[in-house]
């Protein structure tokens, strides 16, 4: 080959090398290039589900992202997580946790050898629902100071029901009799209608539930509140005081939800997706649309959200150890 073209070649592969140092950080920077795959560890029009999917239209809606909703029910939530575990670290895979599926399900379910803030990166934490105290509109109990007088005379005489055993529903309540000094008697129903109606014709004394699972029936006068658990009230139920307002300071009880990515994701693709979906609970519409659900948004950093996920995954071993609830 002559050498002038020898030389010639020898620049042209120099010109693109240095080109191709040039565009592939900018190709880069592109994110997200690709559908993003959202786990949801729960069935379609669940509680969970309808968040997730808020969120994941709100977030194409606004940036042109592509946002493949993938349910995994089962276990608890369990399966969904364990599936985002083992999912590839690229910043295209996503799973929406909750406290049931992080904090509990771990010390709940045998089996499982992942730890939520080893094996996940916590991205965005989206909205929390408080728990419900309440009894039928009917009932000879018309405050919580009530209930506890009646159970400190007569333990184990007042019942109450769930949506099941090992819920964060039920936990809750373990947790309040612990911080009441009372004992009640669990009634667990297989999921939060049979329980609501149960209580609503007065079969149980009382009713541990979602505020979303029993708004119906409070705006309907069959139910009447008598707390809820969170650290602030309800701003669906403003009149109704927390466990803490009446004389349990520092009980604060709630199920969150968020977005987790696999570990090993990078950091930058953290940092753009807790951005954009903090964007989002900064807009009065999407606010709004939460709330509707009966739960509150509320933004926080990656950072603030996995000290969220460390303290409560280490508090609710203690109280499932307790409860004495284990599921194989």
């Amino acid at each position: 080959m002559p050498r002038k073209l020898i030389a010639f070649a020898v620049l042209a592969l120099a010109l693109a090398s240095q080109l191709h140092a040039q565009v592939q950080p900018a190709a880069a920077d592109a994110y997200p290039s690709k559908p993003i795959r959202l786990i949801v560890p729960f069935p379609p029009a669940g509680g969970t589900d309808i968040l997730a999917r808020l969120i994941a239209s709100k977030l194409s809606e606004k940036n042109k992202w592509v946002m493949v909703i993938e349910n995994k029910p089962g276990a608890g939530g369990t399966i969904g997580i364990s599936e985002a575990v083992k999912a590839a670290p690229n910043g295209y895979e996503m799973v929406v946790g909750q406290k049931d599926n992080l904090a509990i399900g771990p010390w709940l379910y045998k089996g499982l050898r992942w730890d939520p803030s080893r094996d996940l990166v916590a991205v965005a934490h989206v909205a929390y629902t408080p728990v419900l105290i309440a009894t039928s509109a009917d009932s000879k109990y018309k405050s919580l100071a009530d209930v506890v007088a009646a159970a400190r005379k007569a333990p184990g005489a007042i019942n109450y029901g769930s949506p099941g055993s090992g819920t964060s529903i039920h936990l809750a309540a373990e947790l309040f009799e612990k911080a009441a000094g009372i004992e009640l008697t669990h009634v667990p129903y297989k999921g939060s209608n049979p329980a609501l109606l149960d209580a609503v014709a007065g079969n149980i004394d009382l009713l541990v539930s979602s505020v979303p699972s029993a708004m119906g029936q409070l705006k309907g006068g069959k139910l009447r509140a008598l707390a809820v658990t969170s650290a602030k009230r309800s701003s669906l139920l403003p009149d109704v005081p927390t466990v803490a307002e009446l004389g349990y300071k520092g009980f604060d009880v709630s199920t969150w939800y968020g977005l987790l990515v696999p570990a090993g994701t990078p950091a930058r693709f953290v940092t753009t997706l807790n951005a954009e979906v903090n964007k989002l609970l900064a807009d009065p519409e999407v606010r709004a649309a939460i709330k509707a659900q009966g739960a509150e948004p509320e933004a926080m950093t990656p950072a603030n959200f996995a000290a969220l996920i460390k303290a409560d995954y280490a508090k609710w071993k203690g109280v499932v150890e307790a409860s004495g609830v284990r599921i194989d």
